[in-house]
């Protein structure tokens, strides 16, 4: 006959007494009542914390908010305020605005910025409508029909 694991033989061997048997019905029944209990633990624990993090995060605005309110109180921030938002001046000075920074004369394709009106050559009726009638009788796929920009 074939020889058995050791651990069904210490299983074949185990017996269990009637307080051991007490002792498990008491384990597994405190689980049963006290399970319920835990998991309302565990939420209300995480509904805290969710809660003190909000609290937090108000705490923040309400500082800055304070600490706007400071700086508004002083006069010199004030003055320099309407002078940047507003554009104020003292009588007397000379002021300058500046209007769009043009980079030494160079637009955003690194050509130079001309003064004059430009009128250039395309009618683009016609190709609006050329592109339409395309779009409607060509048999291509849309991946050939694609720009080479767009593709990737």
């Amino acid at each position: 006959m074939p020889e058995e694991p050791r651990t069904a033989a210490w299983l074949r061997n185990f017996r269990l007494s009637g307080f051991a048997l007490s002792m498990l019905l008491l384990v597994v029944a405190a689980l049963v009542v006290l399970a319920p209990s835990l998991k309302t633990f565990v939420e209300q624990r995480q509904q805290i914390a969710a809660l003190e993090e909000s609290v937090r995060l108000a705490q923040e605005d309400v500082d800055d908010l304070t600490a706007e309110i400071d700086r508004w109180s002083d006069p010199a921030y004030i003055e320099a305020q309407a002078r940047d938002r507003l554009y104020y001046v003292y009588p007397g000075d000379i002021t300058f605005l500046v209007i769009g920074d043009d980079q030494d004369g160079l637009d955003e394709g690194g050509l130079p910025i001309s003064d004059e009106i430009q009128t250039t050559q395309v009618d683009w009726v016609r190709a609006l409508l050329s592109t339409v009638y395309e779009a409607g009788l060509t048999d291509a796929t849309p991946a050939q029909l694609e720009s080479p920009q767009q593709g990737g």
